[in-house]
C-alpha cells in the first residue's frame, strides 16, 4: 500500500499547528512542520513534500515572502494559505501569487481535510510551467519527449525517461533523493522495494543526452540526483 503525500505545515500558532498536523496524521498523510517564517522558508525550499500549508502572518519572513520565493525556485508547488485573516484582498493576493486555496481560521477537521484532498486531485497531474527547454544548443521538449540536437539529430525519450528529467530539472538545482524519485515520478513507495529501474532510466537518459547536457545530470553519492540549471 502507497502512504499518503507528505505535507509541510508552516504556522506559528503552536496550538493551531499542533491541530493541524494531528489532523492531518489522523487522515494518514506524513507532516513536517515549522514554527516561523525563517524556519518554514527553508523548509519549503529544501524539503521533500506534496503540499505546502502556509500561514501568513508570523515572524521572520511571512507568508507571502514566502510564496514567492517557491513561485521562482519551485514554480508549481501546490500550496494552501492559511489565515484568521478573512479579507477579500488577502484571499485574491495569495491567489494571483500562485496558492491553490485560501482557508480562513478557525476551520474544521473535516473541512480541512476535503480542501487537502482537493487540491492534491487537481495538482497530481500538473504539467511543468516550462515543457520546452534550450539547454547546450539543444531543444527538449518534455510533452513530446524528444531531444533535437543543433547538427539535426533527435533522440525520443520513453515516458518515464522525460517525467524524470522534467522532474529533476523543475527541481531547480534542488538534490532530489532517490525516494523522493520513486514517490512522485514512480508512484511506488520507497520503503516497501528496493529497484535499480533510477539507476537504469538514468544511464539511458544520459546516451540521449549526449556528454555535454548529460553531465549535467550530476550523481550525489548518498544523497540522490541533481540537475544543473545552465
Amino acid at each position: 500500500m502507497i502512504e499518503l503525500p507528505t505535507i509541510l505545515v508552516i504556522e506559528d500558532d503552536p496550538a493551531v499547528r499542533t491541530g493541524i498536523v494531528d489532523t492531518l496524521e489522523y487522515g494518514g498523510y506524513r507532516t513536517l512542520e515549522a514554527a516561523d517564517g525563517h524556519e518554514g522558508m527553508k523548509m519549503a525550499l529544501q524539503a521533500t513534500y506534496r503540499l505546502l500549508l502556509l500561514d501568513i502572518v508570523m515572524p521572520g519572513p511571512s507568508g507571502f515572502e514566502i510564496l514567492a520565493a517557491l513561485k521562482k525556485s519551485r514554480p508549481g508547488q501546490a500550496v494552501i494559505m492559511l489565515s484568521a485573516r478573512g479579507e477579500e484582498a488577502d484571499r485574491v493576493r495569495g491567489l494571483v501569487d500562485g496558492a491553490d486555496d485560501y482557508v480562513v481560521k478557525p476551520f474544521g477537521m473535516k473541512e480541512l481535510l476535503a480542501r487537502v484532498d482537493a487540491v492534491l486531485r487537481r495538482t497530481h497531474e500538473r504539467p511543468s510551467p516550462t515543457a520546452i527547454h534550450s539547454i547546450d544548443g539543444a531543444t527538449i521538449d518534455l510533452n513530446a519527449a524528444t531531444i533535437l540536437f543543433s547538427d539535426g539529430h533527435a533522440e525520443d525519450m520513453s515516458e518515464k525517461e522525460s517525467s524524470l528529467l522534467r522532474y529533476l530539472i523543475d527541481a531547480g538545482g534542488r538534490t532530489v533523493t532517490r525516494a523522493e524519485i520513486l514517490r512522485h515520478v514512480w508512484n511506488l513507495d520507497p520503503d516497501r522495494i528496493e529497484t535499480r529501474t533510477i539507476d537504469m532510466h538514468m544511464a539511458h537518459l544520459r546516451s540521449k543526452l549526449r556528454e555535454t547536457i548529460a553531465a549535467r545530470l550530476v550523481t550525489e553519492r548518498g544523497k540522490g540526483y541533481r540537475f544543473t540549471p545552465p
